[in-house]
């Protein structure tokens, strides 16, 4: 009875899980009991996960559903599930939080217990996003991953560390407003369409009714607010400066799972709520998408500071997510580039979050990030010098990888879609190259330039049980990359398949600003 009663509620239990977790660990009163509270109740919630992806049967809709009335006078509900765009997203959310607290277990600086609660009601409020199919639900679990990451940042990060998590907040924040704003519209034009109140995603998904005009403005709000989160360039200027300033774990975090918030939100949300305004703006953010893929790269390539030149290319590559998601053939999403986008998304938060951490392991030992400052690695950490050469690897998207699966996917349905967009996308793996391996020459390669360096301790048995597992996945997603595309490919084919019917089906909107009466294209309004 207690198995079948957690497999019923094993959405919930994985949402509050680690929250239940962070209370206690702030309420213990030793630290070092605090720690391992805190690793095992990411692990819990980690087995929890692997739990839905062992049960979850491809090609079944929503799974692990789990609906009660939250304000029903007010048509909300707390309702979640799990579905093939969600599954990976959730499983990299908790193998990473279980990664970076053993990385984090020798955390230097104040209020360690609070750190390690913080990280756990982050992983929370991610988790919560991936899973609810309730607008409302979403939206807060949406603004509660904002609280921990601007305590993350703003009290445990660089010296800078105030301007960048304002700027951070201010984005974010503009960007919620507006979604907020979208949410509620879309609320009261439900129920001027059925008569009663939902916050229902799927509720959501029927309205057909939708004027021109307010199609047009509430896709725009939702896909800023997306764009930000990405973020899309230029939109972008906020992430340098957040990732230069966190502490590892929280660029770890933020590149490895809040980043694919925003191309999540454009996959649940935007795409779907309004596909016939997303056919008429995917062209411009396919041309978005390219320019950050080129700009990031470019930008990444002078960087001289190692972090900076790591969170830049997150940049580059969720260019390339965008470009996948917006891959547009004959009114229909291409379903091998939207199986791209879904795969890169998991594939840049395994990579670049090692990357991330690899910086962290010589900024730890060196106190400096400055690629002048090393040089010649390879020989005093050999350890290191592989773990880094395999990450770049997959960032760059070497055949073998799991970021060559998703950037020839996404090449492959944008090139039949757009072949001009294809071909400036592609310039950006080789881009990727020209700075992913720049970093590698200036750090391992060449003459020990420096004598601190000759005497550098190689990976720590702690750091090699985050990295190790990181350096794996980038292997098997590429070797097995049906492993993971099983899960995945029948979701995006639904959702593909849905777009295409609903634009068979609708009656052409008539343009923007016809007047009221007379109309020479037949509209009310």
């Amino acid at each position: 009875m207690l198995l079948l009663w957690i497999h019923s509620h094993i959405a919930t239990l994985t949402i509050f899980t680690p929250l239940l977790v962070a209370a206690l660990v702030v309420l213990c009163p030793s630290l070092w009991v605090a720690k391992w509270l805190a690793l095992l109740g990411a692990g819990a919630c980690f087995l929890e996960s692997v739990h839905m992806w062992h049960y979850f049967v491809p090609g079944s809709g929503l799974q692990f559903t789990e609906m009660h009335a939250w304000l029903p006078q007010w048509g909300i509900q707390y309702f979640v599930g799990v579905d093939g765009i969600s599954l990976l997203l959730i499983m990299l959310s908790t193998f990473l939080t279980c990664l970076l607290l053993i990385g984090a277990w020798n955390f230097e600086g104040k209020g360690q217990k609070t750190f390690f609660a913080l990280l756990l009601f982050l992983e929370s409020g991610m988790l919560g996003a991936l899973m609810a199919f309730d607008l409302v639900f979403f939206y807060v679990c949406w603004e509660v991953m904002l609280i921990p990451m601007y305590f993350i940042i703003g009290v445990w990060g660089g010296k800078n560390r105030i301007y960048a998590t304002t700027k951070f907040i201010l984005y974010t924040a503009f960007g919620s407003l507006l979604m907020l704003v979208a949410a509620i519209s879309l609320y009261l034009l439900y129920k001027k369409e059925f008569g009663v109140y939902s916050t229902n995603v799927l509720d959501l998904y029927r309205l057909s009714g939708l004027p021109a005009a307010s199609q047009f403005w509430l896709f725009c709000a939702f896909a800023l607010a997306f764009a930000i989160k990405i973020p899309l360039w230029p939109f972008h200027t906020w992430l340098p400066h957040a990732h230069t300033e966190a502490p590892t774990t929280g660029s770890v975090i933020l590149a490895g799972v809040m980043l694919k918030m925003g191309t999540y939100g454009l996959l649940r949300f935007a795409i779907p709520l309004f596909p016939a305004v997303f056919l008429d703006f995917a062209p411009v953010l396919s041309v978005l998408g390219v320019i950050g893929i080129i700009y990031g790269a470019l930008v990444a390539w002078q960087q001289p500071d190692a972090k900076k030149m790591v969170a830049y290319s997150s940049v580059s590559h969720l260019g390339f997510v965008v470009v996948g998601s917006c891959a547009v053939l004959h009114s229909m999403i291409s379903p091998e580039a939207l199986t791209g986008a879904v795969y890169q998304m998991i594939n840049h938060g395994v990579s670049t979050g090692m990357l991330f951490f690899l910086v962290g392991v010589l900024y730890d030992r060196r106190h400096t990030r400055l690629l002048d400052d090393f040089g010649g690695l390879a020989r005093p950490m050999p350890w290191f010098a592989v773990l880094l050469i395999i990450a770049t690897l997959g960032s760059v998207g070497l055949p073998g990888t799991g970021g060559f699966v998703g950037e020839f996917l996404i090449l492959l349905g944008t090139f039949q879609s757009n072949p001009a967009i294809a071909i400036l996308a592609s310039l950006g793996v080789l881009l990727g190259a020209v700075y992913m391996l720049t970093l590698c020459r200036k750090i391992l390669f060449g003459p020990v330039t420096h004598k601190e360096n000759e005497s550098l301790q190689d990976v720590s048995w702690r750091e090699a049980l985050v990295l190790a597992p990181l350096a794996v996945l980038v292997i098997a997603m590429g070797v097995q990359p049906g492993f993971f595309l099983d899960r995945v490919r029948p979701s995006i084919d639904h959702l593909a398949k849905t777009y295409s019917e609903y634009r068979l089906e609708r009656v052409e909107l008539p343009p923007l600003g016809c007047c009221k009466g007379g109309c020479s294209n037949g509209c009310e309004e």
